[in-house]
């Protein structure tokens, strides 16, 4: 039994190392609805210690991906980005057939709104895992648009919700080098 448990160990070991952050995908091939939906549902088994079910998923197709676009650049607008900047917001959701917006329901006590979002982030890396099993390539993306109040009303969140996640998904077009991991610090201590 002990061989059967090494080898699942290894092939899971394989899959986490496979899994690589990539926009090397193609735009036009679309990711079944049903698909995105199995890897949120797989994504729920993350641990959640209070047992709060914080996640909170949108999947993004279509002329939304387009509509996400102008939220942010709107919200980059505001703040006085650079034209360029500004314009790169525009289209760059439409890059990935599928743009997933993960977030995470807010609570007013801090160590709980942690714990939350902790269980949040490992959902996302639960789903990113699933993801690679199926053949997909993702990328974990954060910056303006998980601050920008019209992106939460156009995932249908609440306004309290908080986004942690806006992943790119879609098929690959080319593999990525996995990188150089540095040494492990680890230690045990008794």
């Amino acid at each position: 039994m002990a061989d059967a448990g090494h080898d699942a160990l290894d092939a899971f070991e394989q899959l986490a190392a496979r899994r690589r952050t990539s926009l090397l995908l193609d735009g036009e091939r679309p990711v079944p609805d049903d698909l995105v939906e199995r890897l949120c549902r797989i994504a729920t088994w993350a641990p959640n210690h209070k047992r709060t079910w914080p996640w909170r998923f949108a999947a993004l197709t279509g002329d939304a991906r387009r509509r996400l676009g102008e939220a942010v650049a709107a919200a980059l607008v505001d703040d006085g980005a650079d034209d360029h900047k500004v314009a790169k917001a525009r289209t760059k959701y439409e890059r990935s057939p599928t743009v997933l917006v993960v977030g995470c329901a807010t609570d007013p006590d801090d160590e709980r709104a942690a714990e939350d979002r902790d269980a949040v982030a490992a959902a996302v890396q639960t789903l990113l895992l699933a993801a690679t099993a199926v053949g997909l390539a993702s990328y974990w993306g954060t910056g303006r648009a998980t601050t920008v109040p019209e992106v939460r009303t156009l995932c249908g969140f609440d306004a309290t919700d908080r986004v942690v996640a806006v992943i790119y998904l879609g098929w690959p077009t080319a593999e990525v080098a996995v990188p150089e991991r540095p040494p492990l610090r680890f230690r045990t201590v008794r």
